[in-house]
């Protein structure tokens, strides 16, 4: 009895345990009007502090029986709910991207398929056409070639009609469609783009089509429609598009609509015209839901826009290109791009042609940036995207786009927009030019009168573009003015002083980079840059002399490929309103990317032969060829400073631009050669090979002809072989030129590198530049007086004097030896060499 007892007073005792467990609130039900009123607390702070769950409960009476413990374990279970919460729709959302980008995938990898299946056959049918033409006769294959020839061509459909125009519409629909999901175009996936659920999309390119083409796929979380209607609007994307005209519009089948477009693009740089093109853009939906908007190129002028407004511009052609977008399940869109362009290569100069013939140039400028702009814009709607300083990402965009556009305006200077060139006595290596209606301040300041330029455009080599701006960008003392800043902020400001002059100031040398935004891949920075001044006047200590600028950077990552870089810049007040007057100006730096079979199908009797890869084989040969593509790049840098004209002062301002673009030029030219690999590799230069006796042979002949005619040796006597003669020749720090006689007019068919350089030319091109066109008049007289006596006695001095680059910029040299190149124990002239000493840009 006694141990039944005490089994009693255990289990009232645990009992009680367990009632006081209770009553401390781990497992206390919630009325419903307690959860409203716990709920509205969480709202306002959902981590409330100890003073704080102690005043909720004083201050609701339906809490009062409520412990402060049970509230706080409340709070913390709502906490977890809301995390787990916010990690399931994340895990949702990932699931739904993923899901999306698998089918994409899918249909990508089916696509393929069937492209290596298209590839199969055609290589089948060619093999049985190859034996067939083995086989039969002569006359029959003629016969058959003649056949061929007098195929007929497709006549031209009208375009002035509707019925063409709807049949036009329908063509380019089917031929776009069969771009954008088919087989008609071999797509090579574009090289350092990989796809995945966090990457912007999936990016091709073409390297066997007419024209230049690129195509890219991707998601995006918007509808269909507002996606449409983002891409319609051209210039807000696309920032080398000036202008879009809707000429005519009208209903088509289906719902469509057909919309006749006249359309202008900026030229990247100052050597090239700008492209317009009159195209035809059908808008319609498919039967299962997808959008499209398709557009292509129409024949003829047509009601295009009148001669005198297309004076300026080069017409080029649009390709079927446009745009597919399907609904996705759960909201967003799958979207396809294509761009497919003749550019019209031939208006350019050779040494730009690279620049209109390569598709990754145009993926990277219209088709991966309409998709990313679309990106953004989804991840601005969703508020993922947070912006310095207070600024709308609206604002932001519109800041951005308003530098490219001015910089763009300044280095086009449109005769309709206001732009004349100044007049100067002969060839200028710095254009200057003046647009009196443009006002560059909201005020009406009299004293102003428009706006000057000015302008140049050179060649860089070896100097990674990327690597350059971003020296340019952190290192603003080494090569601007802060002066010329001060001057130009000052005269935006419209103050008493502003066009007058300024007052005395010191840059300190500091300067402070405040970021405002960047784009979803940081290809494109937007920044406010402070610069820090100090007033050399006592009565003044106080004022502040800082100047700020509005800074927009892009292309700074050195593995985009066919990327430009940029980095443009304008004064600004340092509580810049959103409608701030800006004059933008800066550089732009374009890569050439060369074709890598150029110098394989140009062969010459001369030291271009040398450059060629010696007899190698599988991947060594891939190798040596893509290193020396990495370190023989080419790029042109085009330079643009804007600045406040004041209307009785344009001779002053014109002379001042000119000489502070020529010390910007000068001092660009310096970092490019301190940051350029070739002066740190001492394998940079051709990669010579034994195969080429001619140009070994060359080599010689210019070496032992000029230490026979002149009495002193031309290189170091470091080494008699061949090889290293060729080298060292190649290498010399004189530009060194050879010129044929044999012709009417003298052609040069040999430079050294510094010869190339300094006449901003290629080995292949070289061959089309005469011996008059690099002098001018006063060095065609020298060269004229003297070519008598250097056919005399061998050779001859010429002064020193000017000369001009194929880029059309002055070079001056201190003097220029010439002799004559005689075959190896033979008295037969060869050719006829220069040696510019000391040659400079000026």
């Amino acid at each position: 009895m006694a141990m039944v007892g005490q089994m009693m007073m255990q289990r009232e005792n645990s009992s009680g345990s367990i009632n006081k467990h209770l009553d401390s609130g781990k497992y206390v039900r919630y009325t419903t009007e307690q959860v409203e009123a716990l709920e509205r607390v969480y709202s306002e702070c959902p981590k409330p502090s100890s003073l704080r769950r102690q005043q909720l409960i004083r201050e609701c009476p339906i809490l009062s029986h409520i412990e402060p413990k049970q509230i706080k374990v409340w709070f913390q279970n709502r906490r977890c709910r809301e995390k787990q919460r916010k990690e399931s729709t994340r895990l949702q959302s990932v699931n739904r991207k993923l899901t999306a980008m698998n089918k994409l995938l899918m249909e990508e990898n089916d696509r393929l398929q069937k492209q290596v299946s298209q590839l199969v056959c055609e290589n089948t049918y060619m093999r049985q056409q190859l034996q067939s033409v083995c086989n039969v006769s002569a006359p029959n294959a003629d016969a058959s070639c003649e056949s061929a020839v007098s195929a007929p061509h497709h006549s031209l459909r009208d375009a002035n009609n509707p019925a063409g125009l709807v049949s036009i519409a329908e063509e380019t629909l089917a031929e776009f469609l069969a771009k954008a999901t088919g087989t008609a175009v071999d797509w090579v996936q574009l090289p350092g783009m990989k796809p995945g659920p966090d990457s912007v999309g999936i990016f091709a390119i073409s390297q066997s089509c007419s024209g230049v083409a690129a195509r890219a796929c991707g998601l995006v979380s918007l509808e269909p429609t507002k996606i449409a209607e983002i891409l319609k609007d051209r210039t807000s994307w696309y920032r080398d598009c000036r202008s879009v005209e809707v000429f005519t519009m009208f209903p088509a089948g289906n719902g469509g609509t057909i919309e006749l477009l006249y359309t202008q693009t900026y030229a990247p740089t100052t050597l090239a015209p700008a492209r317009d093109f009159w195209t035809l853009r059908y808008t319609t939906t498919l039967q299962n839901g997808s959008l499209v908007v398709c557009e292509r190129s129409l024949s003829g002028s047509g009601a295009g826009p009148s001669v005198a407004a297309a004076s300026q511009f080069v017409r080029a052609d649009m390709l079927p290109s446009g745009y597919l977008i399907r609904p996705c399940e759960g909201g967003g869109s799958i979207i396809h791009i294509v761009d497919h362009l003749n550019l019209q290569a031939w208006s350019v100069p050779e040494v730009l042609r690279p620049l209109y013939e390569s598709s990754k140039v145009v993926a990277q400028k219209i088709t991966i940036s309409a998709l990313r702009y679309i990106r953004q814009i989804a991840q601005e709607t969703s508020g993922e995207v947070v912006y310095s300083l207070g600024r709308q990402p609206a604002v932001l965009r519109t800041f951005s786009q308003r530098l490219i556009r001015g910089f763009n305006d300044a280095i086009n200077g449109f005769n309709d927009d206001g732009w004349s060139i100044l007049s100067s006595e002969g060839a200028e290596d710095v254009t200057i030019a003046i647009n009196s209606a443009k006002n560059p301040t909201t005020s009406s300041n009299s004293l102003l009168g428009g706006v000057l330029c000015a302008k140049a455009s050179m060649l860089l080599q070896n100097v990674p573009p990327a690597v350059l701006v971003r020296f340019l960008r952190e290192h603003r003392s080494e090569w601007a003015d802060f002066n010329i800043d001060a001057y130009a902020a000052a005269s935006l400001k419209a103050s008493t002083y502003g066009c007058t002059g300024i007052r005395a100031t010191r840059f300190t040398g500091s300067q402070i980079i405040m970021p405002l935004g960047h784009t979803i891949e940081h290809e494109e920075m937007l920044e406010v840059i402070r610069l820090e001044g100090q007033p050399l006047n006592h009565e003044d200590a106080f004022a502040s002399r800082d100047i700020h600028l509005l800074q927009m950077c892009s292309g700074v990552d050195e593995n985009t490929v066919g990327a430009c870089s940029e980095l443009i810049f304008a004064p600004i007040d340092e509580m810049f309103p959103d409608d701030s007057p800006l004059l933008p100006s800066g550089f732009r730096i374009i890569p050439l990317h060369s074709k890598p079979d150029l110098l394989n199908t140009h062969k010459t009797l001369d030291l271009t032969s040398s450059l060629e890869v010696g007899p190698t084989s599988g991947s060594a040969a891939e190798n040596a060829e893509s290193s020396s593509s990495s370190r023989n790049t080419r790029s042109v840098l085009t330079i643009a400073f804007q600045f406040p004209l004041e209307s009785n002062l344009h001779e002053n301002v014109a002379a001042m631009a000119r000489q502070y673009v020529r010390s910007v030029i000068s001092s660009v030219q310096r970092v490019a050669i301190a940051i350029s690999p070739s002066g740190l590799s001492p394998s940079v230069g051709p990669r010579l090979s034994a195969a080429s006796p001619e140009a070994l042979t060359l080599a010689n002949w210019i070496c032992q002809s000029y230490s026979c005619h002149v009495g002193s040796e031309l290189l170091r006597a470091e080494s008699s072989s061949s090889d290293s003669v060729l080298k060292t020749l190649w290498h010399h720090q004189d530009a060194i030129l050879c010129c044929s006689l044999k012709q009417a007019v003298p052609v040069f068919i040999f430079a050294n590198q510094a010869g190339l350089d300094m006449l901003e030319t290629t080995l292949v091109a070289l061959q089309d530049i005469t011996l008059d066109k690099i002098f001018d008049d006063l060095g065609r007289k020298a060269l004229f007086s003297e070519f008598a006596k250097i056919m005399q006695q061998g050779f001859g001095y010429l002064p020193g004097g000017i000369c001009m680059s194929t880029m059309g910029r002055h070079i001056s040299y201190e003097q220029a030896v010439a002799w004559k190149v005689f075959e190896a124990e033979e008295n037969t002239m060869h050719c006829l060499a220069f040696s510019f000493v000391n040659w400079s840009f000026v």
